[in-house]
């Protein structure tokens, strides 16, 4: 089985937590028994996660072989310029190495759900949106590239995991992925009939 979910702002990726100040999990969400999450996405981070209960594809949509890309929606502080989007799209250097390129472009601002507690606004900041899509999983890199290029995140949704999409899914919403929406597995390897 494969769900997706739209996971909403400050809600761990994790069905417990063990914090002394407990903080909201997936087990509030009515998900099906025996499902994990394949990735993660930040606390503070909303929209696309991927649930199975099949371990080989979840391993499959974690590897960093196989280079899944991941598109996000993120309203960035101050006004995305060419140099800015061209290193986005060459490659940024982080302190753990440059990423690999990205695709990026600045999008009109996304029909979304409201946030709860809403994005900062200040009034002599102005900001933009941009749609960015990684094939790597690093720890916050799409909030670490958009600062390397002076565009800090304020707002950060997952939209696309590979063929998998959030489409009209609200926050805390989720439906099982249908034969068409899974990822393939992997082809198996060849050998050679009665190779020794």
């Amino acid at each position: 089985m494969l769900i997706v979910f739209n996971k909403p702002f400050n809600v761990l990726c994790q069905f417990t937590d063990r914090d002394p100040t407990p903080r909201r999990t997936l087990a509030e969400f009515g998900l099906p028994a025996g499902v994990y999450p394949a990735g993660r996405l930040d606390y503070d981070s909303e929209g696309l996660l991927l649930l199975t209960d099949d371990g080989p594809l979840a391993h499959r949509l974690t590897d960093p072989r196989h280079k899944e890309a991941k598109t996000y929606w993120v309203q960035v502080e101050g006004i995305p310029d060419e140099a800015a989007l061209r290193r986005l799209r060459e490659g940024v250097v982080l302190n753990d190495g440059p990423t690999l390129p990205a695709q990026a472009r600045v999008i009109d601002a996304p029909v979304l759900w409201p946030r709860d507690p809403p994005v900062r606004f200040r009034k002599t900041v102005p900001d933009a949106w941009l749609e960015l899509t990684i094939r790597e999983g690093r720890n916050r890199q799409v909030r670490r590239m958009t600062a390397a290029v002076g565009l800090p995140t304020l707002r950060l949704v997952r939209v696309a995991m590979g063929p998998n999409e959030l489409a009209d899914l609200q926050p805390g919403g989720w439906r099982v992925v249908t034969g068409a929406e899974r990822l393939p597995r992997p082809a198996a390897k060849k050998t050679d009939v009665g190779a020794t």
